[in-house]
């Protein structure tokens, strides 16, 4: 049986304006990776809550806003409406704005934070358009990009150096990452790709589901947003841990 067009991603509004915005900021997975900033933050020795705001507001730009941007750029996997240009300047402005806020802070504390500006400067825009063959795209760099750095950069920031239980956290949140780009990865197919489904499923007592891509997809998507919530809430009690 065909199947009508799936949603791009379970969170996508519908096509057009100002929805268009809010869907390319990707809400609930842009939540879920701040929340490894305040991990890291929560984590350091010191817990420098004004510092916090501007890491989070820095990646905030960076991943929420410009990795997002130049990833529609690549193919419209949201199928957005924004204009070529407006995604480009979204890019440019919200990445350079990132790293101005990495470097006011990294000579305020320590330039050793420069490296982390820089590295996160670069795999933002490698990994989003797929740069050099693809090399800095996909397998584990998505863990270690979006779920082991912001840890450690937050961490670092707030503490000048890496711990023990930086890299501890870091490796929770690759993991963690690790699962959500995993499932994510089937979701993405069946919403994206599927324009058809020609069977139902029958069941051992002579019933029948239809199949749809939304049917196909409801599983890994129901792990996916109890990832997001149980990421956020270890986000959560850590930074109110931190603030008792």
């Amino acid at each position: 049986m065909t199947a009508a067009r799936a949603r791009p991603a379970f969170y996508a509004l519908r096509s057009g304006g100002w929805r268009d915005y809010v869907t390319l900021l990707h809400p609930p997975y842009t939540l879920w990776h701040l929340s490894y900033v305040a991990v890291g933050a929560a984590l350091a020795p010191r817990m420098d809550w004004p510092l916090l705001g501007w890491t989070t507001l820095a990646f905030a730009l960076a991943m929420g806003v410009g990795a997002h941007a130049l990833d529609e750029l690549k193919g419209r996997p949201l199928q957005t409406r924004i204009p070529h240009t407006v995604l480009a300047t979204l890019a440019a402005l919200s990445i350079s704005a990132a790293a101005a806020i990495g470097i006011a802070v990294a000579v305020s504390r320590t330039l050793w934070l420069l490296v982390f500006v820089a590295v996160g400067a670069f795999i933002v825009v490698a990994y989003n358009l797929e740069l050099f063959d693809g090399t800095f795209h996909g397998g584990l760099w998505f863990p270690a990009a979006w779920g082991a750095f912001p840890v450690l950069t937050a961490y670092f920031a707030s503490a000048r150096t890496l711990h023990g239980a930086a890299f501890a956290a870091a490796g929770y949140a690759f993991a963690s990452s690790w699962a959500q780009r995993r499932l994510s990865t089937s979701v993405r197919l069946v919403r994206r790709r599927v324009v058809a489904v020609r069977s139902e499923l029958e069941l051992d007592d002579g019933t029948t589901l239809p199949l749809d891509a939304d049917a196909l997809a409801a599983e890994p998507e129901a792990a996916l947003k109890a990832l997001v919530a149980a990421t956020v809430l270890v986000a959560v009690a850590l930074l109110l841990l931190r603030a008792g």
